[in-house]
């Protein structure tokens, strides 16, 4: 021992000691832990020391005075007692330091530890003569242990060839389903009704041709049916067919239906595995590729509907895709799928609005199944392009720990539009109205010029989407703000166009602004 830890209290040569079992030694024990320890009366101190049990460096556990005051003893030279396994965690804004071990039978995932955490608190008082000033610290001692687990999520979006998705000699559904025993010779299915309607039969066939019974569950896939009951009669459908905890159901239809099934999945057994099958234009380049489920729901105390405000995340275990199914939508439901794609070439790629502005409207007109090979091309160019980002986008952020995100674009106020009693609007539609009221905001903060906004409408236009809707008035338009605070943690995070592909996240939208911005919105031929 040397001579300065000698003169040294106890408990202040334990957390040297603590300081010195941490990975990089030369780093000093933070003041404030120390001058938190001095403040103490000194039987405070040892009464802490000697009552709690801390893991040294080397992995034993000794009492504290014992390690603090036997510091020169040596020690085991056992290769399990390794320096690597125990280490130091300090959060100077918590004022915490934390020891932790990795336990022998699971060391990657549970950590026992101890805790010191130390907060000071100032009070101010006022006398007749002067101010009195008092701080107060306040030493806590925790000990515990840390469970840590990484989710492995990994999921593949196929795109099939066109067409081919129902032909018996094609296995790729099939195989979707996972591997089974030999002999297991049963699939489930939950399937959107108006999908059962045009290929229902298909469907049946594709199964009995590959030897498979298939029991399916049909829902309505309107936007009026996302809701728990829906959820309530497929777990019903599941119970009855008896799943398996492995075995992968298939999902078809569109993005309600999508939504319905990945709650249903997650709840089944706290969770089992799905198959994505996207019918829809919207579905395949959005509600397909993400992890996010989700109905909307009604509260029983106040009677409020709210979009998605009752969900989860959970990936699928994969997602197949025939753009075929496209060509059996109508008009509208191909336009309203436009909604999503326009929102990502907005605020991403300049390529893709490019494509747009060019070929949108063919593709529309023809159900993304022009005459030209070229448009084709163009036409899975765009799908291509507009999965890629939205994974992209997606991907490093699954589980939304970062809110500011770009692809929020159009997702502020379409969420009450779309809530408003009777309103006849679909999804894509409002996320259109929502995003070029953004755009007629980022106009006014001069953030974009006039002739993008026109270049932006133009092309939205030709796609057969609203620009404005007679809902959206003042008090939706704030109220949509309010409840963006709430949704995306205490801030607006509106994201905002400064050129095409490009967008910031602006969190001080005032309700003069919403006013102004609705008045330049009625000078557009909508």
């Amino acid at each position: 021992m040397t001579s300065t830890e000698q003169t040294m209290e106890p408990a202040e040569q334990m957390l040297i000691k603590m300081k010195a079992a941490s990975v990089d030694s030369s780093e000093s024990l933070p003041v404030h832990v120390m001058e938190a320890w001095k403040s103490l009366p000194k039987n405070v101190r040892e009464a802490l020391v000697s009552s709690e049990r801390i893991p040294t460096r080397l992995g034993s556990y000794e009492s504290m005075a014992t390690f603090a005051s036997t510091s020169s003893s040596s020690v085991s030279d056992d290769k399990n007692d390794s320096i690597g396994e125990t280490f130091i965690e300090e959060n100077q804004d918590e004022g915490t330091t934390m020891i932790l071990k990795p336990l022998e039978r699971a060391p990657n995932n549970v950590f026992s530890f101890d805790k010191i955490t130390t907060q000071e608190k100032l009070k101010v008082d006022k006398t007749r003569s002067a101010l009195v000033t008092t701080k107060t610290t306040v030493v806590t001692r925790t000990r515990g242990w840390r469970n840590v687990f990484t989710l492995p999520i990994s999921y593949d979006v196929n795109v099939i060839s066109h067409g081919t998705l129902f032909d018996p000699i094609n296995p790729q559904l099939l195989d979707s389903t996972g591997t089974h025993p030999e002999g297991y010779n049963r699939r489930f299915a939950v399937i959107d009704a108006a999908i059962q309607e045009l290929y229902g039969d298909q469907i049946q066939l594709y199964f009995e041709k590959n030897g498979i019974e298939l029991t399916t569950c049909i829902l309505n896939g309107g936007e009026a049916d996302k809701r728990s009951s829906a959820v309530d009669t497929l777990l019903d459908a599941l119970c009855e067919y008896k799943l398996r905890r492995r075995e992968p159901f298939l999902a078809i239809g569109g993005g309600v239906l999508l939504d319905i099934a990945g709650m249903g999945a997650c709840l089944y057994r706290r969770g089992v595995p799905f198959v994505r099958v996207p019918t829809t234009l919207l579905a395949i380049v959005d509600a397909s590729v993400g992890v996010k489920n989700g109905v909307d729901y009604c509260c029983s105390t106040n009677g409020e509907s709210y979009k998605n405000r009752v969900g989860s995340f959970y990936a699928p275990s994969s997602c197949v895709l025939d753009p075929a199914f496209i060509a059996t939508q109508c008009k509208r439901n191909i336009c309203n799928g436009f909604g999503e794609i326009i929102k990502l070439a907005l605020v991403r790629s300049v390529d893709l609005f490019e494509l747009l502005e060019t070929h949108g409207a063919v593709l529309v007109n023809s159900k993304f199944a022009p005459d030209s090979a070229n448009l084709k091309e163009v036409g899975t160019r765009i799908i291509d392009l507009s999965i890629q980002i939205m994974l992209e986008e997606l991907g490093p952020n699954l589980w939304e720990h970062k809110l500011e995100r770009c692809v929020d674009y159009g997702h502020t106020f379409s969420k009450l539009l779309e809530m408003v009693p009777g309103a006849d609007i679909m999804h894509g539609e409002a996320v259109n109205v929502d995003g070029f009221f953004c755009c007629i905001l980022s106009y006014q903060r001069g953030y974009i010029t006039m002739d993008t906004v026109q270049r932006i409408f133009n092309v939205m236009k030709a796609l057969g989407l609203p620009t404005n809707s007679a809902d959206l008035q003042s008090n939706l338009a704030w109220q949509s703000c309010k409840d963006a605070v709430e949704h995306r943690h205490g801030e607006q995070r509106i994201p905002l166009l400064t050129d095409i592909g490009e967008s910031i996240c602006v969190s001080d939208v005032t309700p003069d602004e919403l006013d102004r911005a609705l008045e330049i919105m009625k000078e557009f031929p909508h």
